[in-house]
């Protein structure tokens, strides 16, 4: 059962994330609204639509979110497998996605300060262009100020 479904939400999703079905559902969206003046455009006429994309869209939930969560945990699987393979990883990170908000915004803030600390190493004088680049626009924008009056 469940590879039947697999294999089925696989080419579900397939499909319905072709052109050929966005072409489909606008010809079908199109077909129904032209069908509005035979109908008189009644609450039948509407609730055909309505009731109609109501259960293709309750249906589509479930097969996309069953093609997601295959999705994830293979890209999980795999990175994990990287984790594991790579000399000096941290293998602790495997299955980070089970860690609590404040484990995650922790090891987020460790990646910063490893970021900014790898930022300087590679540019000890980084800090010091940016400032030098920021004081020359704040200059560039005073003499605009400047010119701006001068020509008012």
């Amino acid at each position: 059962m469940r590879d039947a479904f697999r294999h089925f939400a696989n080419r579900v999703s397939d499909w319905t994330g072709s052109p050929w079905a966005f072409i489909s559902a606008v010809a079908a969206i199109l077909g129904w609204a032209a069908t509005g003046p035979l109908f008189g455009y009644s609450d039948s006429w509407q609730l055909v639509i309505n009731t109609g994309t109501t259960i293709v869209t309750f249906l589509m939930v479930f097969l996309i979110q069953n093609t997601q969560n295959r999705d994830a945990k293979a890209i999980h699987l795999k990175l994990d497998e990287l984790l594991r393979g790579v000399k000096g990883a941290r293998t602790s990170l495997v299955h980070l996605e089970q860690w609590t908000d404040d484990e995650l915004a922790e090891l987020e803030r460790q990646f910063e300060r490893l970021r900014h600390r790898v930022h300087q190493e590679r540019h000890p004088r980084a800090d010091e262009v940016n400032e030098a680049v920021n004081e020359a626009r704040e200059a560039i924008q005073e003499v605009r100020e400047v010119t701006e009056r001068k020509s008012a």
